[in-house]
């Protein structure tokens, strides 16, 4: 399918109550895993895709790799694909605009765009926030892209929910495609769905022990997973590498995949 078509394919996917789960690869061979398993649509992460570059997420990635990664990814699957391309590797809204064409030109069928000053664990004024998505929206409607504005100021500790939740309403007033504010809780994700604005929940924190329907009944249109499953993997490296070093136990390995399965996966 063509970009735009992907791009159809994804604005169609968010339902709200019958959220579409969009898990995020790391690397070309996770992502051809999970869409052979059935997955709709995926998205990078700048975490999972950091620690393959022995890269500490939060501003040590740059555009240019971001963009080869996502390029990469989109060439490899043929489902949507959105960019985590962390605050559009700029503070200026100008800057932010040029991260979401180029976003589009890579491939991608979506892009979200944060409030975080990186690599500061602080977020942007309010006006400066507002006046960055506002470019993006601008930017996305101008090539085709589904724009996701993120208030990540809770998750960095910078603003509590409501504040969360003031900025996702002000996002989805200039006219957000999808609104997100990782880690809030049950109360402020059904606040978000009241904006009418589709809402992308972080499979973390209190809601990664919700089922998919309990997730549903928020009101929710999209349920992403972050470097949750990156995280997961490189628990295993951490905990099999010092069994076998420090205990010479090499019975983690007993668990590994079959790479007659997997092989299939990468090669249809």
């Amino acid at each position: 399918m063509s970009r735009k078509e992907l791009t159809d394919v994804f604005r169609v996917l968010h339902v709200p109550g019958q959220p579409v789960v969009m898990p995020n690869p790391w690397d070309l061979g996770s992502a051809k895993v999970m869409a052979h398993l059935g997955a709709q649509a995926l998205a990078t992460t700048s975490s999972g895709h950091g620690f393959t570059l022995g890269l500490s997420d939060g501003g040590q990635v740059t555009r240019d790799m971001a963009l080869q990664h996502a390029a990469d990814i989109c060439a490899a699957v043929d489902v949507p694909v959105s960019g985590d391309f962390e605050n559009g590797f700029g503070d200026q809204p100008e800057t932010v605009a040029e991260t979401v064409r180029l976003a589009a030109e890579a491939g991608l069928a979506g892009v979200s765009i944060e409030d975080t000053i990186v690599p500061r664990a602080d977020s942007y004024p309010f006006d400066l926030a507002l006046a960055r998505i506002e470019a993006a929206i601008d930017a996305a409607r101008s090539v085709g892209i589904v724009l996701t504005a993120r208030a990540d100021g809770y998750l960095a500790g910078s603003y509590d929910q409501a504040e969360a939740v003031r900025r996702c309403t002000a996002f989805a007033k200039a006219g957000a495609d999808v609104i997100y504010a990782p880690l809030v809780d049950a109360d402020t994700a059904r606040a978000l769905v009241a904006t009418g604005t589709p809402v992308n929940l972080l499979a973390a924190g209190d809601m990664q022990g919700l089922t998919l329907d309990q997730m549903g009944a928020l009101g929710v249109a999209r349920i992403s997973i972050g470097g949750g499953l990156a995280r997961v993997t490189q628990q295993i490296i951490l905990d099999g590498t010092r069994a076998m070093l420090e205990r010479g136990d090499f019975s983690i390995l007993k668990g590994a995949a079959s790479s007659d399965e997997v092989d299939a996966m990468l090669n249809p």
